[in-house]
């Protein structure tokens, strides 16, 4: 073979073939324009949810000791917040409802005046392009904390799901765009998918809370949403943080049953399972960045430990890398902020 001949083979021998001072990869990180370009997963603040806690009043703001920066509110200023956020980019808000007045049943999660209601038509009324995202579950309503409703001590699977249907429906009597159930009863997709269908409601999404896991990172949250049971714990109905599998059957029962997106939560301490739920199904995956994740992060920066900027940005982006279309968090608002400043 010729000259011409040995230098084209040179040419195209592999990166696996040619070593340093050939091949480096550095060069690709040479200025921040070039790292932007060849960026191979990017954080987009159309992905992004915030949470929000509804309470009754008006006026009223209660902030949330364990996660600074976050508030319970009254409708009319959880509106106000969900505009500027919607001003922000920020295209939906997850509401959860937080009331005074719990019982065996949990029957204000279904009362047309209750706290998400109220919240809903408020954020409809001001910022009407925002998609609005419910919560549907029992703990933050009955007087015993669990998810669903009990018989002889014990959670109850089938008996939870007519009063989480109704739940869900009332939701979408307020102007719910997405309903989530977040309860972990089986079945409970099916009998809310054919609630809202028998009232009317075929346009209403179905965000499952497909692989909730038992964690201990829900500490905030439960501070926030008054929800800790008031006896055992959650470990009958919630997944086990020990397994995978378990989640992709999960998921599967659920887009079976009619959910159109699937969750994944926690989201940092289960990136594998969030790539795991993106591989095995073609459905919208969404992933929650809880607030124990968000406080830990908050907690650190407070003393000096870590650059919360830096420490967030690459906690969301690392969720959406593992596969998430979307990550509901409390970062939401300051996110959004830093993602335009580095365009």
């Amino acid at each position: 073979m010729g000259l011409h001949s040995d230098m084209t083979m040179s040419a195209t021998v592999s990166d696996t073939q040619a070593g340093f001072p050939v091949v480096r990869p550095r060069r690709l990180r040479h200025t921040a324009t070039l790292r932007r370009m060849v960026r191979e997963h990017r954080l987009s603040v159309d992905q992004l949810v915030l949470p929000l806690f509804a309470i009754a009043g008006r006026g009223v703001e209660v902030p949330i000791r364990a996660m600074p920066g976050h508030s319970r509110l009254s409708a009319d200023l959880l509106a106000e917040r969900a505009a500027r956020a919607y001003a922000a980019g920020i295209p939906a808000v997850l509401l959860f409802g937080v009331t005074e007045h719990k019982d065996e049943l949990g029957t204000m999660s279904f009362d047309p005046n209750g706290e998400v209601q109220e919240a809903i038509g408020a954020i409809k009324r001001l910022v009407p392009e925002m998609i609005v995202v419910t919560d549907v579950c029992l703990c933050e309503y009955t007087s015993h904390g669990h998810c669903g409703i009990l018989r002889d001590g014990e959670v109850d699977n089938d008996s939870s799901l007519e009063v989480l249907a109704r739940a869900a429906v009332s939701h979408a009597d307020a102007g719910a765009d997405i309903v989530a159930p977040s309860d972990m009863m089986d079945g409970r997709v099916g009998a809310i998918r054919t609630a809202l269908d028998a009232r009317g409601y075929q346009d209403v999404v179905i965000l499952s809370y497909a692989a909730k896991y038992a964690s201990a990172f829900y500490g905030p949250f439960r501070e926030a949403a008054g929800s800790a049971p008031s006896f055992g714990d959650r470990r009958g109905y919630q997944m086990d943080p020990a397994n995978r599998r378990e989640a992709l059957r999960e998921v599967a029962l659920d887009i079976g049953e009619g959910a159109d997106m699937v969750m994944v939560k926690p989201a940092l301490a289960y990136l594998d399972v969030i790539a795991a739920v993106r591989q095995s199904t073609t459905v919208p995956v969404a992933a929650y960045h809880v607030s124990g994740e968000y406080s830990m992060i908050k907690a650190a920066a407070e003393r000096g430990w870590l650059d919360e900027r830096t420490a967030a940005l690459e906690v969301l982006t690392a969720i959406a890398r593992a596969g998430a279309d979307l990550v509901i968090t409390y970062y939401a608002e300051d996110a959004a902020a830093w993602l335009k400043e580095t365009l």
